[in-house]
């Protein structure tokens, strides 16, 4: 991962949100599903930043080169941001929008 301080603060908004859900319920395995939903959320966006994702969705089943093995450390640099790729961008807000609306029903039950 390039950015470290991206990943402390998701950890820091997923607490603030375990803590108001653990008021909101006053249950423990709510806030504990709001701690996995989280942690599987923030490691599916923000940890993927690897040359094998950062490719077109068509191009994930073939090997990635290790072309840049030769240029050693000084060119580890990570890309600023990652590139949007339109089916990239349907298939998370398909798994991420489902797995939000499964949480908030949960979250809602008695």
């Amino acid at each position: 991962m390039g950015n470290d301080a991206v990943l402390r603060i998701c950890l820091v908004w997923l607490a603030a949100v375990m803590v108001l859900t653990g008021m909101y319920t006053q249950s423990l395995k709510k806030t504990a599903a709001t701690y996995l939903f989280g942690v599987l959320a923030i490691g599916g966006v923000v940890l993927p930043d690897w040359k094998f994702f950062d490719r077109p969705l068509s191009q994930w089943c073939t090997l990635v080169s290790g072309a840049n093995d030769d240029d050693g450390p000084t060119q580890s640099a990570p890309p600023a941001r990652m590139k949007l790729y339109p089916v990239r961008i349907v298939i998370y807000t398909a798994v991420y929008g489902f797995g939000f609306r499964e949480w908030l029903n949960y979250i809602r039950s008695s």
